[in-house]
């Protein structure tokens, strides 16, 4: 009843909220209506009875005060009532559904590595890091030591297994239509906050920590893409944080994938040779210094 009343009577669209386009986004959009349409009516009667104050106890029809005021129990019942009703949408949708979206988040460890899309949602200022697991699943490891900006900004070990098929982009995240996604935010220095409105999640990025959200894309996004939001005032450069992202088919995902996949795999195997080429350096310095511990005063004495 609820579901049809919500269908047919919806205050969202007249409110400008922006299309769902996620499995989940649909409660959420009804709860939303039910609550508008409470604040509505709640809006019409206490102005219906302040106008009726305003006429009942006009100055001309009472030309001295009185100081006893009401003295029934209707304000009384109108109150409770109101908290009553306030009582019904906190604990018979917000709370259910809050649980609901809970223990359906599916587990990061347990769960078929193909059928979870997985990203991390790293914020800085002013813009988003946004790191994929690829098809393994698992986060190649991260170290601060491997940190090279532009070329490595999350520090991702060039040497570790799990990040050979992993893939870094800045501010353009994509997703896979119908596909279970869960994203991991974080920040990097202030307080940020990862909204995605048509998917109808939203989570700050908290320096430090790292929060999952989850949801699954039923819906393609038009050519130029949606906007990521941050949704926590986070500097001078906030308007300009500006990040975009697109629900794909499998096979546009697929293709996008590889592009960026090549892109930072090239940047991290050209880490890797530096490295490499840097510790064969020290290796061969080092066994010089060992075959020849005292050259220089070796030389020094025979003049």
């Amino acid at each position: 009843m609820l579901a049809t009343f919500s269908d047919y009577f919806d205050l969202n669209k007249l409110m400008g909220m922006l299309p769902n386009a996620s499995e989940h986004g649909k409660d959420i959009d009804q709860m939303l209506n039910i609550c508008h349409w409470f604040m509505l009516i709640l809006f019409a009667v206490w102005f219906g009875i302040y106008c009726a104050a305003l006429i009942k106890f006009r100055k001309g029809r009472h030309p001295k005060a009185d100081y006893h005021g009401m003295r029934g129990h209707v304000s009384s019942h109108l109150e409770f009532s109101v908290i009553i009703l306030e009582a019904v949408i906190l604990f018979g949708l917000g709370i259910p559904l809050w649980a609901k979206r809970v223990a359906q988040i599916p587990d990061q460890e347990k769960s078929d590595d193909t059928k979870v899309l997985k990203i991390r949602a790293i914020g800085f200022q002013f813009g988003w890091q946004l790191h994929y697991a690829g098809a393994d699943g698992k986060f190649g490891r991260q170290n601060t030591h491997f940190i090279v900006p532009g070329a490595n900004p999350l520090g991702i070990d060039p040497n570790d297994e799990n990040g050979k098929d992993d893939a870094v982009v800045l501010n353009n995240m994509h997703l896979v239509y119908g596909k279970a996604t869960i994203v991991r935010v974080s920040s990097l220095d202030v307080i940020h906050g990862f909204a995605l409105h048509q998917m109808r999640v939203q989570q700050d990025a908290i320096p430090g920590t790292e929060a999952p959200m989850w949801f699954r894309p039923v819906a393609l996004s038009p050519a130029d893409g949606w906007q990521i939001i941050c949704a926590q005032l986070c500097g001078a450069g906030h308007p300009g944080m500006i990040a975009n992202y697109f629900c794909d088919t499998d096979k546009d995902y697929a293709a996008w994938y590889k592009e960026q996949m090549d892109l930072t795999q090239s940047k991290l195997a050209d880490q890797r040779k530096d490295i490499e080429a840097k510790e064969a350096k020290e290796a061969a310095e080092a066994k010089a210094e060992a075959e020849h511990p005292h050259g220089a005063e070796h030389g020094e004495a025979k003049h």
